[in-house]
């Protein structure tokens, strides 16, 4: 967990600027991070592990009053994302639920809508012990679902249903 001051926002990039955008934020000394994940991709002659952003021309950054222009005037960046006028925060427990699934290898889909609400469930063991979503079926699989909140995407894990438990209302 980050225990530097300020608040996560989401930035919009110019296409493919992702990874450049986030090293000249981090030289001007402002914490940004993109999620990654690795991906076999395909060409007419060969097959290839790349590793890729996992939500596209987006990058997270932590910013304090006053470095938000800072931000905009970063080659790459384009604009902030948006929310009731004003730019959306990006609450830390997002942010550090990103890190946990990109930072181990577990099968990893974006997808650029919101899903029908479910169950809600907890995994119950391995590396993202504690981490919460909501049980939903996709392509006929039993997948868990994290939303991410103002970005309209939800990252979508293939996991066993023997790690969940379904969490109840209180």
């Amino acid at each position: 967990m980050s225990s530097t001051p300020g608040q996560w926002h989401a930035v919009y990039t110019r296409s493919r600027n992702e990874k450049i955008a986030t090293e000249r934020l981090c030289e001007k000394g402002i914490e940004a991070w993109i999620p990654l994940h690795k991906v076999i991709r395909q060409w007419s002659d060969r097959k290839k592990l790349v590793v890729e952003p996992l939500i596209r021309s987006y990058v997270f950054v932590k910013v304090v009053d006053g470095q938000h222009y800072e931000v905009l005037n970063t080659p790459g960046i384009v604009r902030y994302l948006y929310f009731c006028g004003k730019p959306a925060t990006i609450p830390e427990k997002q942010i550090n639920t990103l890190k946990a699934v990109t930072g181990h290898n577990i099968p990893v889909e974006c997808l650029d809508e919101v899903a029908a609400p479910g169950e809600r469930v907890m995994i119950s063991r391995g590396p993202l012990k504690g981490l919460e979503g909501e049980l939903v079926r996709h392509h006929g699989r039993s997948k868990v679902l994290v939303r991410i909140d103002h970005l309209d995407s939800s990252i979508m894990l293939n996991l066993s249903p023997a790690l969940l438990i379904p969490l109840r209302d209180n």
